[in-house]
């Protein structure tokens, strides 16, 4: 297939989109810095060519591709500062085991994510058995990711002036990740995500958003989206309005920068909340998109893959779609490629795999890699994650564990 293309990269540096892409054959010296700097060029993406407007229904029939995305504003003049800024929840998770019997008592949907108010959390979370406390946040875990990759990141998400809010703050930036948010002084406590892993390693969750509902506008630094090669955009932010303005506002200063947009999906309930508006993000703001089987079969009102893929096809230039143990599926106007999944000794817990699937995969685009080898990356960060307890790496280094993997 023709390949997401970018521009020859230092590495430990922060990149934009244009011509040059790079193999599986190139990993060892883009990590190791023997790369060649070479005159940037200016950041192109071929978007599809598609028919005209058409009224969109909900039936996958119905589902045709848009007009093609208008081109960047400007094209950026410089080398932006970081490789990805994430934009979503920003949460404390609290984990446990649990089996299927408690789901099934405290009326939980296995697998899905359940927002709860900060009364049925409290309740929830006395009803749970011994567990771990750890920062979390889809976008926040995927930042987490790329940083452990050797990415330049930041983070735009609320949190309050409280202890959980401390907590979040310094695990993300002691790892290196830019936090510019400031915090809440009064109002919601910062949000917290209980989650209970099966036996079978699947997670559910359950979220109170607290300070997260507070994300406005005024939150979205325009220097950070000017200055990031991508902005990362967690599909869980739609179940907030006010973040609804913030997140179009982002998507259009980081257009107006040159810059590229992508999205996560997040959930498959979410999508079902929110299909018509996710369509209208795919289509006029988002160049990149992440998501699982479920929530772009959700998104196009399908039961089939292969139909729904069929949909997806020239909405936006990249999308990859993850299928757990079945590996992933690369799709552009051009074509469509399976890529195998990375084998997993041991499954312990799930939670996160598709946030670090999105940090390798994100990280590969940065680097200029192939999508193929972007996906690989993304399944070896995967792979490392679901092997413990917890969202994100435990490895000391993500960098180190590709390498070694690669050859």
């Amino acid at each position: 297939m023709r390949g997401w293309v970018l521009p020859d990269h230092a590495p430990g540096m922060p990149c934009g989109l244009g011509p040059g892409c790079y193999t599986a054959a190139d990993w060892p010296s883009a990590v190791t810095g023997a790369g060649r700097m070479v005159e940037r060029r200016i950041p192109t993406l071929r978007q599809p060519q598609r028919p005209p407007r058409q009224s969109r229904q909900r039936s996958i029939d119905q589902s045709r591709p848009r007009s093609p995305k208008r081109e960047s504003d400007v094209t950026s003049m410089h080398e932006p500062r970081f490789d990805v800024a994430g934009i979503g929840n920003a949460i404390v998770d609290v984990l446990s085991h649990a089996d299927d019997a408690f789901l099934a008592t405290n009326d939980l949907p296995k697998g899905g994510m359940t927002l709860i108010d900060e009364t049925r959390a409290e309740v929830l979370y006395a009803s749970m058995g011994p567990g771990i406390e750890a920062s979390g946040g889809s976008a926040a875990n995927t930042m987490a990711g790329l940083a452990s990759l050797g990415a330049r990141t930041a983070f735009i998400g609320k949190v309050r002036d409280d202890a959980l809010g401390a907590i979040f703050r310094h695990d993300i930036t002691s790892i290196g990740v830019t936090f510019p948010t400031a915090p809440l002084t009064e109002g919601p406590s910062t949000a917290r995500c209980l989650i209970l892993v099966t036996p079978d390693a699947e997670r559910t969750m359950n979220t109170y958003l607290g300070a997260c509902t507070q994300l406005a506008p005024d939150d979205i630094d325009a220097e950070v989206i000017a200055d990031s090669a991508i902005t990362y955009i967690e599909g869980y932010l739609w179940d907030q309005p006010a973040a609804k303005t913030a997140i179009l506002q982002a998507a259009a200063q980081a257009r107006k920068a040159g810059r590229k947009v992508a999205l996560s999906l997040s959930d498959s309930f979410c999508v079902d909340r929110h299909r018509d508006t996710f369509l209208e993000l795919v289509d006029n703001h988002v160049d990149i998109l992440l998501a699982n089987e479920h929530e772009v079969m959700a998104l196009f009102g399908s039961a089939d893959l292969d139909q729904a893929t069929a949909a997806l096809r020239g909405r936006c230039a990249l999308a990859v779609v993850t299928r757990s143990a079945k590996g992933c599926r690369i799709v552009s106007a051009e074509s469509v490629t399976d890529v195998p999944a990375e084998t997993v000794d041991h499954l312990v817990d799930t939670t996160g795999a598709g946030d670090q699937f999105a940090a390798g995969f994100l990280f590969g685009l940065c680097r200029g890699y192939e999508p193929k080898l972007c996906a690989r990356i993304g399944a070896i960060a995967a792979a490392e994650v679901v092997s413990h307890f917890g969202a994100r790496p435990e490895a000391a280094s993500l960098a180190d564990l590709v390498k070694a993997k690669l050859g």
